[in-house]
């Protein structure tokens, strides 16, 4: 029996040659991501936690208030296997950022959810995150409509973007 293949409903666009201002481009929008990232990086461990610690607080804080999150839940968001997200519940229930409630329908699982505490310092880093986010959005907003508009200027060199705490 033939396997099922989607049907093509268009040809693929033709592929461009990539000119270096192209190239230029993608590299400032990483440098740009990058540097937002250390940003995350500083203020997350000024406050005692790891990048990682700040994005699972985000999503326990995100989550729909009428869902729980379990673990595998929380390691699919974070892009980390399972194992690697009990430690990090491990670590974050340590500092009394998270607890743990057994699921009422079986006591093998667990549901997250975020302490007092842990509200209190997520809100402290989101706050600082969006200030940094509304400083630098509109060069990404810039970078990405070149990006997608196919548009590239001539190169130059990357933009010093400084977060202020680097």
């Amino acid at each position: 029996m033939p396997r099922n293949r989607p049907v093509a409903t268009s040809s693929p666009p033709p592929r461009t040659r990539l000119g270096i201002e192209h190239y230029a481009l993608l590299a400032r929008f990483r440098y740009a991501l990058r540097t937002f990232l250390r940003f995350s990086d500083v203020a997350a461990a000024e406050v005692g936690l790891t990048t990682r610690h700040y994005q699972a607080l985000l999503v326990l804080r995100g989550w729909p208030a009428d869902q729980r999150v379990s673990i595998s839940a929380l390691a699919e968001q974070l892009l980390i296997r399972h194992n690697s997200a009990v430690g990090l519940v491990d670590r974050l229930y340590k500092q009394g950022l998270v607890a743990r409630d057994v699921a009422p329908d079986d006591a093998r699982k667990v549901h997250l959810r975020l302490t007092a505490r842990g509200t209190k310092v997520l809100e402290r880093l989101a706050s600082v995150h969006r200030s940094e986010l509304r400083r630098i959005g509109p060069q990404l907003r810039a970078l990405l409509d070149e990006i997608s508009g196919g548009r590239a200027q001539t190169p130059r060199s990357a933009p010093r973007a400084r977060c202020g705490r680097c």
